[in-house]
């Protein structure tokens, strides 16, 4: 069974940077394509970015694209989302999410087969 082990998320001000990881079980940091999503109160679910299971391809969504670089640290088996110039209306639960399927990376917007739990990341003003 997959699971998926968010950190990092925490209370944060308006323009710092935040860095999400993800850790995958078993073998599926290096047989799953790997992304981010993120959802809000009262919105959709929202995708982030999705990185290849060999990390050599990344593809973002418009609105996070510029400031946020998701990537794979091989040395810790884990999927990180590093974000920049967070904004208030970046406030919401952020998931990691995996894919055996190896598609090509945007047509994962709509979502991945495994979940975590989530990660709350707050930006105030």
């Amino acid at each position: 069974q997959v699971q998926l082990a968010e950190s990092g998320g925490r209370l944060v001000q308006a323009g710092d940077s935040l860095r999400l990881s993800c850790a995958p079980s078993g073998r599926t940091f290096s047989t799953n394509d790997m992304g981010w999503f993120r959802q809000a109160p009262g919105n959709e679910r929202e995708f982030l970015a999705a990185i290849s299971w060999t990390g050599l391809n990344t593809y973002y969504g418009d609105s996070v694209k510029g400031r946020f670089t998701i990537s794979k640290d091989n040395a810790k088996n884990t999927v990180d989302l590093q974000m920049t110039s967070l904004k208030t209306e970046d406030t919401a639960t952020y998931y990691c999410a995996a894919d055996p399927r190896k598609l090509l990376l945007h047509r994962y917007t709509d979502g991945m087969k495994y979940w975590g739990e989530g990660t709350l990341v707050t930006v105030s003003s």
